[in-house]
C-alpha cells in the first residue's frame, strides 16, 4: 500500500521534530532556577585596607639577627627566646625603642601594639605603644552567635583544613568541642571573607577574627 504523500510529509516532520527535542540529552530537562544551588567558588582574596590599621591586641616584633625584623600575629612558641615568624616590618629601627625589648645574642624581640600601614604582605608601623605601658578597654563580652547550619565534627574539620589553606590566613580551628563553629584567624578581613563564608557554609558557621583592624 503506497502512503499518501501528505501523511508521509507528517510523519517526517514528526520524526525531525522528535530528534531535535532529544539532541542534548539531559540538558534539555527543565530545572527550577530557585532550586538549584549556587556554583561554589574559592575564597576571595584578601582584603587591603585603605587607611591605617592597628594590631588587635599586643603583637610580637621579631628579628632572629637577620635585621630584617617580622610581625608576629600567630602562634608564638612559648620558649626563650620566643620562636615565631610573619609579615615583614618595614623601617623598623631598634634604637628608636630602647629599652622596651629583651635581647639574647643577636636575637631581639618585644611586644607592642602597633599602629601603621598593611599592603597585605608587609606593615610599616607609624606608631609603637610598648606592651608594659598598653592599656587595653575592656569590652562587654559578647556571645558567639549559634550556627545557622548544623555540621558534624568531621564536616567541621574538614571546612578548617579547607580555611588553612587560604591567602591570609593565619589558621582555622573547627571540630570536637567547636560548638558548630570554625574559627579562622586571618592577617585583616574588611568583612569580604565573612561575607562569602556566611554564603558557602551558613551564617554564623565560620567565625573571622582578624589580627589587624581598622586603626579608625
Amino acid at each position: 500500500m503506497r502512503t499518501p504523500p501528505s501523511l508521509l510529509a507528517a510523519l517526517t516532520a514528526l520524526v525531525l521534530a522528535g530528534s531535535a527535542c532529544s539532541d542534548g540529552g539531559s540538558d534539555d530537562v527543565a530545572h527550577d532556577p530557585a532550586s538549584s544551588p549556587p556554583a561554589s567558588s574559592g575564597p576571595p582574596a584578601p582584603a587591603v585596607p585603605d587607611g591605617q590599621v592597628r594590631t588587635r591586641d599586643l603583637a610580637t616584633v621579631m628579628d632572629t639577627g637577620s635585621g630584617s625584623p617580622e610581625l608576629c600575629l600567630g602562634p608564638i612558641a612559648e620558649s626563650y627566646p620566643p620562636q615565631c615568624g610573619g609579615p615583614a616590618l618595614i623601617d623598623w629601627d631598634w634604637a628608636e625603642h630602647d629599652g622596651t625589648y629583651d635581647q639574647e645574642g643577636d636575637i631581639r624581640w618585644g611586644t607592642y601594639a602597633l599602629t601603621g600601614t598593611w599592603d597585605g604582605t608587609s606593615f610599616t608601623a607609624t606608631d609603637a605603644l610598648t606592651g608594659a605601658l598598653y592599656d587595653p578597654a575592656m569590652p562587654t563580652a559578647t556571645a558567639t552567635p549559634s550556627p545557622a547550619t548544623a555540621y558534624d565534627a568531621g564536616e567541621l574539620e574538614q571546612i578548617a583544613t579547607d580555611l588553612q589553606h587560604a591567602p591570609g590566613v593565619l589558621g582555622a580551628y573547627g571540630g570536637e568541642g567547636s560548638e558548630g563553629h570554625v574559627l579562622a584567624d586571618v592577617y585583616y578581613d574588611d568583612g569580604t571573607l565573612q561575607d562569602w563564608a556566611d554564603a558557602t557554609y551558613g551564617e554564623n558557621v565560620v567565625i573571622v577574627s582578624s589580627a589587624l583592624v581598622d586603626a579608625g
